[in-house]
């Protein structure tokens, strides 16, 4: 087993994999994260969105499948520090496969946008994931619900009111949205599955996905800060 965690670890091409498994599996969690978050548009005063929260801070499968996810980002962060030295005293050439994705602005910044957005996560977990943790949050109860729950509802909406917050978050999406545009096709060329018969497929799908994910999310501050104060 040595031989594979050396290729994954240490050699360039292994690093890659690993960055475009952590990269994709990343990006489906953030699909199932958005839809998760979209209730915050019911107007049933958090009881949706507290009742989804509890799901998945208490359902097994789900709790296991969050330290996978806690240690995917770890994993995905480490990786392209690593890659983003290698590339640096390779005179510069960026990580991904492509010559074309190389020339690309987002390719050239890639290690700086990853940068922003796990500053971004750090701020989004110590905001909510840590405060439910700790047990800093509120208890609500519900007509018709056998107990109280920690109301996370009520610290989301404490911080979408604040505009520097709702500005640094609109910000960190826009940037998510660069990031993804770039990783998506290179994860794909990285693991060898590009095709000229489908590769423009791909670049729409990618396309796609790196507006409407990050406009989701962009889209709760706003609608919060203007539409529910």
């Amino acid at each position: 087993m040595k031989w594979l965690f050396d290729f994954l670890f240490k050699s360039s091409i292994g690093r890659k994999v690993v960055m475009s498994l952590s990269g994709i599996f990343l990006m489906l969690f953030l699909i199932v994260h958005l839809l998760g978050n979209l209730q915050l548009f019911i107007n049933d005063a958090g009881m949706q969105f507290n009742l989804y929260t509890y799901f998945m801070t208490h359902n097994p499968v789900i709790k296991t499948i969050s330290y996978i996810l806690y240690a995917t980002i770890l994993l995905h962060t480490i990786q392209g520090i690593f890659l983003a030295i290698e590339n640096r005293k390779a005179k510069g050439q960026s990580y991904a496969v492509s010559s074309n994705v190389n020339k690309s602005f987002f390719a050239k910044y890639m290690i700086h946008l990853g940068v922003v957005i796990f500053i971004f996560l750090m701020i989004h977990m110590y905001q909510f994931w840590l405060q439910m943790k700790l047990g800093n949050l509120p208890m609500v109860n519900y007509p018709g619900k056998e107990h109280a729950y920690k109301d996370l509802y009520a610290p989301v909406l404490q911080v979408f009111k604040d505009l520097p917050f709702v500005i640094f978050y609109v910000i960190s999406m826009l940037i998510l949205a660069m990031h993804l545009y770039h990783g998506f096709q290179s994860a794909f060329q990285s693991l060898g599955l590009n095709h000229k018969k489908y590769n423009p497929l791909i670049q729409w799908i990618g396309i796609l996905y790196s507006i409407l994910i990050p406009f989701g999310f962009l889209i709760m501050p706003i609608y919060v800060y203007f539409i529910q104060r």
